[in-house]
């Protein structure tokens, strides 16, 4: 029983100990928002939970949501484990958002030619916020970095003054701790560094043999992530649309309408956390509506050229173009105009050519139809014309004998005027 219990407790070190020297480094790049935030919270929770050395996250972002930004800040000022922020890979920056979680931070680095900065809060239309929005921010930037010993003066100027700098005037103004250019480089800097953590921990870090753990995205952590992409609800949003117009003006398809119906409620979901224009989906809508009548009232393509100017600026107005997250490229825009207008085109001109065509279907559909005598005319006989026995008469009054091809000339009411095409009667 002894050397079970051994053998138990040995098994429970070696476990907890799978770890130890590990680094947990997380990499993010984009936008912050709600799932951005959720991912880096569970990635520092994994950490802790792993009891890894401390985690790195590799950050390169030009802001985003003060909502998600401040999740994050608190679970790092809550971590038991510490947070370093590296702001990489070369050229890369922690701006607006960015720059709170890394004042956040038990250590920063920053690689070769990145900037951090330009923290002025912006509403979601891209106007400047409010001086009581503004003294709330610069308050709370403040006691970030006072509580990290940071130069506090310079983080709040960053947010009053938009002032940004880079990698190398912030380690001289006391900003950033060290310069890094990769994980391998911020590694020996860190190994045997002791942080004091915000609950009284003092935690000395192991870093030169550690091994490093990349954690990812989860798939679907990756796919909510990418819903906040603004070319992404874009697109959604016009697939939405014209799968809803494809089922109503074709009933019955079913997929048109239900990948329209699906695609919409995700754009939905990411208008939610992104700054859309009323106007521009207002234009949009126009947009469609002005195709809609042009395949009906066929207006010779005045109508369609209105939609396409609509189209392509509610297109440019759909997001802020003061909030650089938010910004469309005129690529997407160009090429989901080119492919609507061409889309449209189509629908045109096959509605134009149903309308110079016969009708095909319905009762009119009958005549100049071929069929044959089921009852001898003379003067009312019955005709099967279309699989479909009809009361007829002939056009000229002579009956016609059973048998007898006969073609219809035209309809009066509910009866046939028919003539016989030559051929003879079966015998």
């Amino acid at each position: 029983m002894r050397v079970k219990v051994i053998a138990l407790l040995f098994l429970l070190s070696a476990v907890s100990g799978v770890f130890a020297g590990t680094v947990a480094v997380v990499e993010f790049r984009g936008a912050i928002n709600q799932s951005s935030s959720a991912y880096l919270t569970r990635c520092i929770f994994d950490a802790e939970k792993m009891r890894a050395e401390c985690v790195v996250l590799e950050l390169d972002t030009p802001g985003g949501m003060n909502d998600a930004m401040r999740d994050i800040v608190q679970k790092i000022l809550d971590s038991k484990i510490p947070v370093v922020v590296q702001v990489a890979p070369k050229g890369a920056r922690a701006a607006s958002a960015g720059l709170f979680i890394a004042m956040a931070a038990d250590y920063v680095a920053m690689a070769s030619g990145t900037n951090m900065g330009a923290a002025h809060p912006v509403y979601m239309d891209g106007k400047l916020a409010s001086d009581k929005v503004t003294n709330d921010a610069a308050a709370y930037i403040r006691s970030l970095a006072g509580r990290r010993g940071r130069n506090a003066a310079w983080a709040e100027d960053a947010v009053r003054k938009s002032v940004s700098i880079t990698e190398t005037e912030a380690v001289k103004l006391g900003i950033a701790d060290a310069i890094a250019d990769d994980t391998t480089a911020l590694l020996e800097k860190l190994d045997g560094r002791k942080f004091r953590l915000l609950n009284g921990t003092e935690v000395k870090v192991d870093t030169k043999k550690a091994s490093i753990l990349r954690l990812k995205m989860t798939w679907r952590e990756g796919f909510l992530n990418a819903l906040n992409d603004p070319t992404i609800a874009y697109v959604l949003f016009l697939i939405g649309i014209y799968g809803l117009i494809y089922e109503l003006t074709s009933p019955g398809a079913v997929f048109p309408g239900t990948a329209g119906v699906i695609c919409m409620i995700l754009a939905l979901i990411s208008f939610n956390s992104l700054s859309i224009s009323f106007a521009g989906v207002a234009l949009l809508v126009l947009a469609v509506a002005l195709f809609i009548l042009e395949i009906k009232a066929t207006a010779h393509g005045a109508l369609a050229a209105g939609g396409v100017v609509s189209l392509f600026l509610g297109s440019l107005m759909l997001f802020s173009p003061m909030i650089p997250y938010f910004k469309m490229s005129i690529a997407v825009v160009t090429t989901m105009v080119v492919i609507s207008t061409a889309f449209f085109a189509i629908i045109i001109s096959i509605g134009i050519k149903a309308l110079k065509n016969r009708v095909v279907i319905g009762i009119k559909s009958l005549v100049g139809a071929s069929g044959e005598v089921r009852v001898a005319i003379e003067p009312v006989g019955i005709v099967s014309v279309n699989k479909e026995d009809w009361s007829a008469c002939s056009a000229d009054g002579k009956p016609i004998l059973k048998g007898e091809k006969v073609k219809v000339l035209r309809l009066e009411g509910i009866k046939l005027i028919v003539e016989r095409t030559g051929e003879s009667a079966k015998v």
